[in-house]
């Protein structure tokens, strides 16, 4: 199945209320429910697993020091499992999580995560939010 990956970063100053007596209960180019979204795509997934309270493992590599590999806790995991490979994994820190959903249908899975716009957080690679507070000391300059 084609798995569709949507993180929403939430805009705290939409109002529900201006939404529904102003724009028939939409958000509106002055009240955006969101203030971005990133998507991507991944073929051949059969499921989605949940992994609360996870330890991911950020690796990488610096032109001064080489390779790295630092354990961030507190993450909330998406394992996106494929048919026959290994899985690929999304997630964010618990504490800038504020929801998600998960909808399947026969040929696609659709996972929509939603950020919270008050906690600072910062996307080292594509599909992992990491909290100011959790990230790494070693990676910052």
């Amino acid at each position: 199945m084609k798995c569709s990956v949507h993180f929403f970063l939430l805009n705290e100053h939409f109002s529900q209320g201006y939404a529904d007596s102003h724009n028939q209960g939409e958000e509106s180019e002055l009240n955006r429910k969101y203030l971005w979204e990133d998507e991507m795509e991944v073929k051949d997934i059969r499921d989605i697993l949940v992994h609360d309270n996870s330890n991911y493992q950020l690796k990488g590599s610096t032109l001064e020091n080489g390779a790295f590999s630092y354990g961030v806790p507190k993450m909330k995991m998406f394992e996106l499992v494929p048919e026959n490979q290994v899985s690929t994994y999304v997630g964010c820190s618990e504490s800038v999580h504020e929801s998600f959903n998960i909808h399947k249908t026969k040929e696609t899975i659709v996972l929509k995560v939603y950020l919270k716009e008050d906690e600072p957080f910062a996307n080292p690679i594509s599909g992992i939010y990491i909290a100011t507070k959790e990230f790494p000391k070693e990676l910052v300059f």
